[in-house]
């Protein structure tokens, strides 16, 4: 197994948004800027996927924990690594808040998916549900803290992988933000992931 460790995100306060976001883009960012948002704990924070297929969004508490949030988003693993050589990457999950519902964000299963203010189609949520191979890769890289890499695969090619760790942010209980953190402050790209239930 080849580990490589590649340069990593840095978001330590929100970027402004820019001209092109979408206005749930900035909905987003308004409900987590305000005075009832609160800074959460940080979290370890996995986006992977075959170089062909689409990426997975792994939260977990702690390096080796189970996973608290997998979201399948709506994006091919070659085009995040596209948006990420931009050096700005902001995704944006949005879902239908359903009358008398007691869900928690988490759980919500779908979402409408936006990147830098674009449109991707639908994520899907699969709370904290891993299948094997969601487990083989999380092992496989639960001694990585910050870094990015290849993991060899015998059924389809390679799979890459970017872990860090992210400042979670609170708005509400129907608006959550992550933002991936650099400790050595490099001026790498910048990524951040909000989702809002309207």
């Amino acid at each position: 197994m080849n580990l490589i460790n590649l340069p990593t995100c840095n978001v330590l306060s929100l970027p402004s948004p820019p001209s092109s976001s979408s206005s749930v883009s900035n909905q987003l960012i308004s409900l987590v800027r305000g005075g009832s948002s609160s800074l959460g704990r940080r979290v370890t924070g996995t986006l992977y996927g075959h170089r062909r297929g689409h990426v997975t969004f792994s939260v977990q508490y702690g390096p080796r924990s189970d996973p608290v949030l997998l979201l399948d988003l709506a994006m091919s693993t070659a085009t995040l690594v596209k948006e990420m050589a931009s050096g700005l990457v902001r995704i944006a999950l949005e879902c239908e808040k359903r009358h008398r519902s007691g869900t928690k964000l988490f759980q919500e299963p779908k979402w409408t998916m936006y990147c830098n203010g674009r449109k991707c189609g639908a994520a899907v949520s699969r709370g904290g549900a891993c299948t094997e191979s969601d487990w083989r890769v999380l092992n496989t890289v639960s001694r990585v803290t910050v870094g990015a890499g290849v993991i060899p695969t015998a059924e389809l090619g390679e799979l890459l992988y970017m872990r860090g760790r992210f400042e979670r942010v609170v708005g509400s209980r129907d608006s959550e933000a992550f933002y991936m953190m650099n400790p050595d402050k490099n001026g790498g790209p910048e990524l951040s992931i909000f989702l809002l239930r309207i």
